[in-house]
């Protein structure tokens, strides 16, 4: 277990019957508990099994990677299906009755999208994340219905009565579905169609995450592969497993995933590569910050910084002190409390004393935002903090909400949960020129 779990005693749990087991995983019902066991084999394949090898410690370090991975997410809020790390090759889950989608959610062009698209140079980036569906199949059938592949590419309108498959190793672009199906032979819950767009925001959601992680330790995410299923009381949750044969990564402009395998290179290659993605992931965490939002008096309300922060409202601390009236108190609360997260913003919101952001700007040596809250009544009032002298860094921001949105951006360079967020809203505006 990575340091995260050190010195937190395991929950003592006894595997009973196997409830399925895949190619790279088993999963076992925990006797005397509404929890399972995800259990990693050793074995690496390729080409749907085509390949296939054995890599010792493969498990221990799927697992490993797994794991810091789940952790990352549900500290991010997400819905994700994991409990706990409780072996080096296995972690406790709900159990969780599987849609049979594999999503993927891509940067760049790599691997299929290629083929698929052979406009897409290799690389190709996506300014908003492609989002898409591949039906899980397997032997080359869907229910008695033969495939020309295996996990075809979805198109599926939200709400549609048919779902159309496609080669995914074939240009798409002018060419008819191999297949349409009803939505019947697919869907196995009432109204699943309303899942879908659910299913992309979290796994949209879940790859900025990944991105700005993967990108403070040297790593460009450029795709990844996750799956959904409800737990026992019907909740949506991203399941199964996020490891080293989920995604590709680059460093340096090489794979550091399972490409490497798919591309030929020694197992000693590619086990040195998921112990390198293994040590990396073990360092995925979220940073200490804090949004200090100070003001002169109780009078200075709150309340637009706190609605514009949304689900990061735990970000932010309110100080209520006159840097005028009270300077030596502020300058020691203020010092304080950089020296206990040095990784702050300060957000000046100041009713009859704008000039308290220049002021606090002039002590600090993290960024100070000013808002000057009696702009609109005396607009001269913004000259106090837009004329500051010399070594006086602040910045003036006139609405609240992007005072907060200013703060944001300056956090999320460092920390993966505030630019999931940041990121997101971004994204929700763009459109991609090139998409297929």
């Amino acid at each position: 277990m990575d340091a995260q779990t050190a010195g937190r005693p395991a929950k003592s749990f006894s595997p009973a019957a196997l409830v399925t087991e895949g190619k790279t995983k088993k999963i076992f019902r925990i006797a005397g508990s509404d929890l399972v066991s995800v259990v990693a084999k050793d074995d690496i394949t390729a080409g749907d099994g085509a390949k296939h090898d054995i890599i010792a410690d493969k498990g221990r370090l799927a697992t490993a990677t797994t794991c810091n991975v789940f952790r990352l997410l549900k500290a991010c809020g997400l819905p994700v299906a994991f409990e706990e790390q409780d072996s080096p090759t296995s972690f406790i889950a709900p159990p969780c009755t599987m849609l049979p989608y594999e999503v993927v959610v891509r940067r760049e062009a790599h691997g299929s999208a290629l083929k698929r698209s052979p406009h897409y140079a290799k690389g190709q980036l996506f300014p908003k994340l492609l989002v898409e569906f591949y039906l899980k199949t397997k032997d080359k059938n869907w229910k008695g219905k033969p495939l020309v592949a295996d996990d075809p590419l979805m198109q599926y309108e939200d709400g549609a009565a048919q779902i159309r498959l496609f080669n995914p190793a074939k240009p798409i672009l002018g060419s008819e579905p191999f297949l349409v199906l009803q939505t019947a032979d697919v869907f196995t819950h009432p109204e699943e169609y309303k899942f879908f767009p659910e299913m992309r925001r979290i796994a949209r959601h879940a790859f900025l995450v990944l991105e700005k992680a993967w990108t403070l330790e040297g790593g460009t995410l450029v795709d990844f592969k996750v799956e959904f299923g409800f737990d026992p009381k019907g909740n949506l949750l991203l399941a199964d497993v996020i490891d080293n044969d989920s995604w590709r990564v680059l460093e340096n402009g090489a794979y550091i995933d399972k490409q490497v395998y798919r591309d030929g290179g020694t197992l000693d290659t590619v086990a040195e590569k998921y112990r390198q993605v293994a040590e990396t992931t073990g360092h995925f965490r979220l940073p200490r910050q804090r949004i200090i939002l100070w003001r002169g008096s109780e009078s200075d309300k709150t309340e637009a910084f706190s609605e514009a922060l949304g689900g990061l409202k735990d970000l932010m601390t309110v100080v209520t002190c006159s840097i005028h009236k009270e300077p030596v108190a502020g300058a020691n609360t203020l010092n304080k409390m950089i020296q206990e997260v040095p990784d702050s913003v300060v957000i000046a919101f100041i009713g009859r004393s704008n000039g308290a952001g220049p002021v606090l700007s002039a002590q600090s040596t993290i960024p100070v935002i000013t808002v000057p809250a009696s702009a609109k009544e005396f607009p001269e009032d913004v000259w106090s903090s837009l004329r500051a002298p010399s070594k006086v860094p602040v910045m003036t921001v006139l609405e609240p909400s992007n005072a907060v949105l200013a703060a944001l951006q300056i956090l999320s360079a460092r920390n993966p949960r505030v630019y999931a967020q940041v990121r997101g809203e971004i994204e929700n505006r763009m459109v991609n020129t090139l998409t297929i």
